[in-house]
């Protein structure tokens, strides 16, 4: 197996709703905020290749919206999807599967391209994966989430043939499941604070158990528990989560590979008198 970190640019959000109640005293010295109180995040996918697969874990906000909505994101720099597979030697016709985490737009924009007034898969040799209980609620979404599911972002998918749905586990009584088998050496942990179920993927690479943290962690400043989006459907179902997840992470010594964080790839994790802290902060290939 290799993984590759895939840079599909990065856009602008407000601190605030980044940092939920957490004062922007506290979360502006890891994350400071421009003069409209917005801070930059990245959009960074993940590519395994292994057994003659090429997957890719999420893939961005894509090119195809209007400038009214690209304006409210502040897109900026040189990275791009299509450049940054480029780099490593890949195209989009060579993926193979299309790994979704969640549907929000940031997350999977760049699953569909516009070819004149058409819509259609931007991969056009892969499968795409989500699961049942996601889809449905990205299908049917509720009045605070809507803004994030965007139909042309998702339905294509499905209109396609392309989509594939992998089961849920049912709960046992907490809000944190158990992770399925997805591919040897490639599992799937659910998490439910954040939106409806959405997938963590888990690998085990050169003797280490790499987690791509998405949304439950969009930054190294969002380890400290209370470190909660407004964006989150389920505020204290993600502190659970968290906290649960921190605990596992330190005593197995789990690799996080985080979406959303400008300048830190990777960390390791350690107990400390504050709780869960960064122990070491390091790019993928250094490992």
């Amino acid at each position: 197996m290799t993984l590759y970190p895939i840079n599909a640019g990065y856009f602008k959000l407000d601190g605030g709703a980044m940092f939920g109640v957490v004062p922007k005293v506290i979360w502006n010295k890891t994350n400071p905020a421009d003069a409209n109180n917005l801070c930059t995040w990245a959009m960074r996918c993940l590519l395994i290749e292994d057994n003659g697969r090429l997957i890719l874990v999420d893939n961005g906000i894509g090119d195809k919206q209007d400038a009214k909505f690209f304006s409210h994101y502040y897109l900026h720099g040189d990275a791009g999807l299509d450049d940054s597979l480029k780099q490593n030697g890949f195209e989009k016709k060579d993926i193979t599967d299309v790994f979704l985490t969640h549907l929000h737009f940031d997350h999977c924009g760049g699953s569909i391209i516009r070819r004149g007034n058409q819509l259609e898969p931007a991969f056009p040799n892969a499968k795409y994966w989500s699961n049942e209980k996601h889809w449905l609620w990205a299908e049917q979404p509720n009045d605070r989430e809507k803004a994030s599911f965007l139909k042309e972002n998702i339905l294509p998918i499905k209109e396609s043939g392309s989509l594939n749905l992998v089961p849920v586990p049912e709960t046992t009584g907490t809000n944190y499941l158990p992770a399925i088998d997805f591919l040897p050496g490639f599992e799937i942990r659910f998490v439910n604070g954040h939106t409806a179920s959405m997938m963590l993927p888990q690998v085990k690479y050169k003797g280490r158990t790499i987690v791509y943290v998405a949304d439950l962690f969009p930054s190294a400043g969002h380890l400290p528990v209370p470190y909660v989006m407004a964006y989150d459907m389920f505020p204290l179902t993600t502190l659970h989560e968290k906290k649960q997840f921190l605990e596992e992470a330190v005593d197995e010594n789990y690799v996080l590979f985080f979406e959303h964080d400008p300048v830190n790839e990777c960390c390791t994790v350690q107990r400390t008198e504050k709780g869960v802290r960064v122990k070491d902060i390091f790019r993928l290939k250094d490992l």
